[in-house]
């Protein structure tokens, strides 16, 4: 426990590694950050301009709430398949539900707004499950909440040029996606498949749960793997209806 100790001694955010049977006492009620959530919310109430949206909105951000004030915060410093859970809440659970809330993007800049936001979220995506930057999060709040504020915030943008899509770009959309479930599946089959734990934070936080750093690595790549593949590859599916009636614009007289 001597490297987890020494983290934990820097960690200003979600505590030590929590032991099971103290974890449903782990809610994260920090102040500010109950503060924060709520101010979103209005704002998110606000820029939403139907009672559907409006729904949405509160849906999505609720999903949030559970994901950063539930004890998962505190099991997600024990257990990387926790932080990937935790992930998987924001990316594709919240995100796509708060970006229906928002208003579409429009026709202007509507090809470099999908592919900036798909950058955007590769970059974020992929940079953050590094074993640097990742473990960097237990060391700092900074950290932390970059990795959370740039995951999070593109998967929203990402989302609202994909659902929110014109149809005259069809095809970007369905490229987008199926390009985001393929990166996203790929990185998850990489943390499955490692032949050794790749993250240092982690390699004496996950006995008390039962597993090994491998298997709890192993977990966390399939949480990631699989649910990325299914959702972003729905999503460029759903875009086929709409690449048809591109097309028969295209071809009518």
């Amino acid at each position: 426990m001597v490297a987890s100790q020494g983290f934990a001694a820097q960690l200003p955010y979600c505590g030590v590694p929590p032991v099971p049977g103290a974890l449903l006492t782990r809610f994260n009620l920090d102040p500010l950050l109950i503060a924060t959530l709520l101010l979103g919310l209005v704002l998110l109430l606000r820029i939403a301009r139907s009672a559907r949206a409006r729904r949405y909105a509160a849906c999505g951000w609720s999903i949030s709430v559970i994901a950063f004030v539930s004890p998962l915060c505190a099991l997600s410093v024990a257990l990387f398949a926790a932080r990937i859970a935790q992930h998987m809440l924001l990316i594709l659970a919240a995100a796509p539900l708060i970006a229906l809330a928002l208003p579409a993007g429009g026709e202007r800049y509507a090809r470099m707004r999908l592919w900036g936001a798909g950058s955007a979220f590769f970059i974020a995506l992929w940079f953050w499950h590094m074993p640097g930057p990742y473990d960097s999060t237990f060391a700092s709040s900074a950290c932390y909440w970059a990795m959370h504020v740039t995951l999070f915030g593109s998967a929203i943008w990402l989302w609202r040029e994909i659902l929110q899509g014109e149809r005259a770009h069809a095809i970007d959309v369905l490229s987008a996606g199926a390009f985001t479930a393929m990166h996203m599946g790929f990185l998850g089959a990489v943390l499955t498949m490692a032949a050794r734990p790749l993250f240092f934070w982690h390699l004496t936080t996950t006995q008390p749960w039962g597993l090994s750093p491998l298997e709890d690595q192993q977990l966390g790549g399939v949480l990631m793997w699989v649910p990325g593949i299914a959702l972003f590859l729905w999503a460029a599916l759903r875009t086929l209806d709409r690449v048809r009636g591109a097309l028969e614009d295209v071809q009518a007289p």
